[in-house]
This record gives C-alpha cells, sequence and structure tokens, in this order.
C-alpha cells in the first residue's frame, strides 16, 4: 500500500517526465549500475534490523539494490511521483513490507518531522531540484533523521565552478550517453533521443533543475554537522558525495 502525502509540486517534475526517466534512465545516467552499487556499498555494515530513507526513490532501483544486499534492512521509498512510486512498488513486490512507498514534496518540511531515526538517508538525482538555501536546509534536516552512526550518501548532477568546467561537464556527458547507447543496444538511436529531448543540462539549463557546486554542497554538509564529508565517485557532472553523522 502506497501511503501518501501531499505531492512534490515545487521541483516542476511532471508524470511526463517520469515515463521519460523510466523509459530512458538506464542509457541517460552515466555508469547508472556502477553508481548504485557505489551507493549500496557505502552503508554502514548492521548485524540487526535498520532503516534507510530514500528520498525520491524512482521505480526503485536503488532500494532493491540495498534490499538484495542487506536482508535486515527497511526501505522507505519516498518520491513526488505516484507513476514512480507506482512502478517502485512493483518492481519491489517481492520484498513485501520491507519496502515502504510514499508520496512527498522534495522541498515539503513535513515528512522531516516526527520519523526515524533512520540508520542511512540515501537519494540519487534529485536533490539539485532544490536551489541552494534549500539544500543547506534539508542537510541540518537529514543530519537531525539519522542516529548516531547515520550515513548520507546522495548521488546527484552537479554544477561546474566555470564556463570551461560546464563544457567539459557537457561533452563527457554527451559522451557517456552515446557509450551507453552503443554498449546496450549496438546502434545510437537512444543517443540521439537524448540529444533530441535536449536532456543535457549542462546544454539545456531549465527552471527544473539547480544544481549546485561540489565544492559549496561538502560545505554545507559539513556546516550540518556531517562528519567524514567525501566526495565518492565523480564523471561527467555527475558525483556522489556524502558524510557520516559522527567521524
Amino acid at each position: 500500500m502506497i501511503q501518501t502525502d501531499p505531492p512534490d509540486l515545487a521541483t516542476n517534475w511532471s508524470e511526463e517526465n517520469s515515463e521519460t526517466f523510466i523509459d530512458y534512465g538506464r542509457y541517460f545516467v552515466p555508469d547508472r549500475e556502477e553508481q548504485i552499487a557505489a551507493i549500496r556499498d557505502l552503508m554502514p555494515p548492521k548485524d540487526e534490523p535498520w532503516k534507510a530513507l530514500e528520498l525520491c526513490c524512482g521505480e526503485g532501483l536503488l532500494a532493491g539494490a540495498l534490499l538484495e544486499k542487506y536482508p535486515l534492512c527497511t526501505v522507505v521509498g519516498l518520491d513526488g511521483s505516484p507513476r514512480m512510486l507506482e512502478q517502485a512498488h512493483q518492481n519491489l513486490a517481492g520484498y513485501g513490507e520491507r519496502f515502504i512507498p510514499r508520496l512527498f514534496s522534495l522541498a515539503a518540511r513535513d515528512w522531516r518531522k516526527n520519523t526515524g531515526p533512520y540508520q542511512a538517508v540515501v537519494s540519487s538525482l534529485a536533490i539539485h531540484h532544490l536551489d541552494g538555501a534549500q539544500k543547506q536546509e534539508l542537510f541540518q534536516d537529514l543530519y537531525s533523521l539519522l542516529d548516531d552512526q547515520g550515513v548520507l550518501v546522495i548521488a546527484d548532477i552537479i554544477m561546474p565552478a566555470d564556463a570551461t568546467g560546464i563544457a567539459l561537464a557537457d561533452a563527457s556527458y554527451a559522451e557517456a550517453v552515446r557509450q551507453q547507447a552503443f554498449q546496450l543496444d549496438g546502434n545510437y538511436a537512444f543517443f540521439d533521443i537524448f540529444q533530441n529531448l535536449q536532456w543535457n543540462i549542462f546544454r539545456y539549463p531549465d527552471e527544473v533543475d539547480k544544481p549546485s557546486g561540489v565544492y559549496e554542497q561538502l560545505r554545507w554538509l559539513d556546516q550540518a554537522g556531517f562528519k567524514n564529508v567525501d566526495v565518492y565517485w565523480l564523471k561527467a557532472g555527475h558525483a556522489i558525495y556524502g558524510g557520516r553523522k559522527h567521524g
């Protein structure tokens, strides 16, 4: 049963966007399986039942990786798209009550209260929908949601510091998608779709996406209280970064 809260209206993400991402995500996200594996392997070892909170769980790929590797884990999967939650619920039905889907608004603060503690908070390709001030507020709230040994791991689009970096991210992102299209299908049809949809944020910025620089986000995490703040993976304008409640 999908538990519902107010839908996410703040990010301008539409159900059409959800359908596009479900259809094309494996082509459009650089090294998606490698990113999922990295987040999964950064989880703290536990020999007792524990809970992870996923912000914007999408169709459930990351949640599924956590549930498969960690039999004692329960994942609360939040998303602002009913279509995404429906797909995640279907994909993860075999895990029963270990996956709890809920509709939410990423920018709202009601879901951050009277919940937890969680042993991990994870998110993939979502937080860039918030502006800088909202990210800082979110990091502070997530710190409060974690238990003393908790970990926060974020995979997201990051904004390079200058025009040279943006040009490099643009080119490397396009090349990553081009290579993935050929590796998966032996042709470049889905790379052409990527180009036609103008999905490359570094070439076609829009009002939906508000990526921040990786350096400033690491500072915000540090200011929120996180320890061992670090970048774990970086490619084509996409990064995995985070920290721990205590060092």
